[in-house]
């Protein structure tokens, strides 16, 4: 079977930290770049679970880099190479501590909240008598506080970000903007693939007092997808959406007795689950891109991004 990432441990030259986070291990070089190393953790309610997906990493981390390549005449981004199948190196950023969610549609959290009577999400009023999974009028952004590890992203208004000097109003318009513009391209470019960009998130910074785009961008993990072709029927029937995301995780996981709560015992991984669920990333990555997936050799992982990265960083 082939072999998952599941672990970094890398002494890069001129290597000053690295940071764990529950899928990506991110090293900074020198307080210049970032090595951001895609492995094949996979989490699902907060919680990274046992096994590894055989080549989620690399997926992931070539679905960032063409969205990137493919939005870089919008806002400038971090990328500045893909050394290997798992990993980009890239500017490194003083990022911003929020996060721009944007959402086209109303689902996922804002339609629980919407359901229980909330009309007003992050300061942005909602239309009365919609549904669940309508589309919103125009596209609209909801951003969320960058918890610590372990805890919860927190909803958080426009305002309550320029009262906090989360950012200057100046730099809050050009957050704004990039966003718009950069859900605008992946709503295109979605719908020439058969899909719905449905929600998704951007995370910002600043380098060389420039505002840049960086970490993922319109990957399964941080984006939401919906079946164009079936859309409108389900809609109107009130039928659950036909989704590009990594939900049959947590719907696999939840038919298993798993929710990430106190207690619980995420379920049994065999190589068969884990094997299925490999696959429908697999799925999920020709579908985006409209190419043809070509496993990396899985045999050394470790040593080939090691060499890699060392002779990127060389040149």
């Amino acid at each position: 079977m082939s072999k998952a990432l599941t672990k970094t441990d890398y002494h890069f030259p001129n290597q000053k930290s690295v940071y764990h986070g529950k899928v990506r291990d991110v090293y900074n070089i020198n307080d210049e770049k970032l090595v951001m190393v895609a492995t094949d953790r996979i989490s699902a309610f907060d919680v990274v679970l046992p096994e590894g997906i055989p080549y989620k990493g690399q997926m992931l981390n070539q679905i960032a880099a063409k969205f990137l390549d493919a939005t870089q005449d919008i806002c400038p981004n971090w990328k500045l190479a893909t050394p290997d199948p798992m990993v980009t190196v890239g500017v490194m950023c003083e990022g911003f501590p929020i996060e721009m969610i944007v959402r086209g549609y109303l689902c996922g959290s804002a339609w629980r909240a919407y359901k229980s009577g909330i009309r007003e999400i992050c300061g942005v009023r909602l239309p009365e008598g919609m549904r669940e999974n309508e589309k919103f009028p125009t596209p609209i952004i909801t951003p969320t506080t960058k918890a610590e590890m372990g805890l919860h992203d927190e909803d958080i208004s426009k305002e309550e970000i320029l009262e906090r000097g989360l950012a200057t109003p100046e730099e809050y318009a050009t957050l704004e903007k990039y966003t718009l513009a950069l859900f605008e391209r992946g709503t295109q470019m979605a719908a020439e693939r058969g899909l719905i960009l449905v929600d998704t998130k951007y995370e910002f910074g600043k380098h060389n007092e420039q505002i840049y785009l960086m970490d993922e961008i319109h990957t399964p993990d941080s984006s939401r997808y919906f079946y164009l072709d079936t859309y409108q029927e389900h809609f109107e029937k009130t039928l659950p959406q036909r989704q590009l995301s990594k939900e049959f995780v947590r719907e696999w996981l939840m038919a298993n007795g798993f929710q990430g709560k106190e207690g619980q015992q995420v379920p049994a991984m065999t190589p068969e689950i884990v094997g299925s669920i490999s696959d429908r990333y697999i799925e999920l990555y020709e579908h985006i891109t409209g190419e043809t997936f070509v496993k990396a050799a899985t045999d050394n992982l470790s040593a080939r991004i090691e060499e890699n990265v060392t002779a990127f960083l060389a040149e």
